[in-house]
């Protein structure tokens, strides 16, 4: 059996503790959920980008590969399928907060 080198175990602990140190105030919060949403709706976005740019190659005859824009197309799809399922449970979510009694 091999023995546990130490050193990594520490270099972990000391990782999580600096985590745990950080105090995050409620606008670093709200910073943070923020700039997720803005990439995740970029994400979409840019996945719409592409799906338009290959079907539009497609139909001009610049790449003949269907597979490709079929693919393109579908990653699209699901990622606005996600995104709108996502704002859907937020405000879902919101609208239950709302409702609770202080």
């Amino acid at each position: 059996m091999k023995p546990i080198n130490a050193s990594f175990l520490n270099s972990d602990i000391k990782s999580v503790q600096n985590t745990v140190n950080q105090q995050t105030t409620p606008s670093d919060t709200h910073a943070k959920f923020a700039q997720a949403l803005k990439d995740a709706v970029n994400n979409v976005n840019e996945m719409q980008q592409v799906s338009d740019q290959k079907t539009n190659a497609l139909v001009s005859g610049e790449i003949d590969d269907l597979h490709e824009v079929m693919i393109a197309s579908q990653k699209a799809s699901v990622s606005l399928q996600t995104a709108t399922q996502m704002q859907s449970k937020a405000i879902d979510a919101y609208k239950e907060i709302m409702r609770m009694q202080i």
